[in-house]
């Protein structure tokens, strides 16, 4: 059966205009300079004309319409057929990333009507949960080209797609929990290349994953 818009699709459309809401109500009392680019530590590099901030939150919002429309009807687009066997989790991915575009809205406007304190700290919990939340659903992506971890090894053998996502939902949900955690309790200077480390890490070891595994499996039935 094919995909249509539900009122839930319309509830996540209301969800991604809210910031511009919040910006609205707080648009007159913003300093004529704000801030609108921002670090990987979270710290403001970029500044501009508060009437850009609508265009920023625009560029965000309409990435998350995108990627909801994409993910939402991707069984529709997939020439393979395969994405409709999940379904349901590309549902989950398309909302938890509505969530975290909208969030980094709320924050971006907050940064710049109340300081970027917030933003720094609040960066790295949204990006943490994120990941756990991606680690605790991708055991149950099933083979697909869009999304996954898609390796030569993982594609070749739906066995050794099943292993590596099942042992990277488990890294992912750790590590997501690590950079959410972790980041509150050590120094500032120190958070981008622990991010930015973590997430390495977070990357290559279910490739390394996959590899090893799908070496071992052929080793087995030959």
């Amino acid at each position: 059966m094919k995909p249509t818009l539900h009122f839930r699709d319309a509830f996540i459309l209301v969800v991604i205009a809210l910031p511009f809401f919040y910006l609205a109500f707080v648009y007159n009392s913003l300093p004529a300079i704000v801030p609108t680019h921002f670090g990987a530590d979270g710290k403001p590099n970029g500044f501009s004309n508060r009437s850009s901030m609508w265009g920023l939150l625009s560029i965000l919002a309409g990435t998350s319409v995108f990627m909801f429309l994409l993910l939402r009807f991707l069984p529709n687009i997939d020439p393979k057929k395969t994405a409709k066997y999940s379904a349901g989790v590309f549902n989950k991915i398309a909302v938890a990333v509505v969530l975290l575009l909208t969030a980094l809205n709320f924050l971006v406007v907050d940064a710049a009507h109340n300081g970027a304190f917030k933003f720094f700290r609040m960066f790295p919990v949204l990006m943490g949960c994120f990941f756990a939340f991606m680690g605790n659903i991708m055991h149950s992506i099933k083979p697909n080209y869009f999304a996954g971890i898609r390796t030569p090894w993982t594609l070749e053998s739906e066995e050794t797609w099943r292993l590596t996502h099942q042992f990277g939902g488990k890294v992912w949900f750790v590590g997501g929990l690590l950079i959410a955690v972790v980041s509150f309790f050590i120094p500032e200077m120190v958070i981008p290349y622990y991010i930015i480390s973590t997430i390495g890490i977070l990357a290559f070891v279910p490739i390394i994953y996959s590899y090893i595994t799908y070496r071992a499996i052929k080793k087995r039935d030959q």
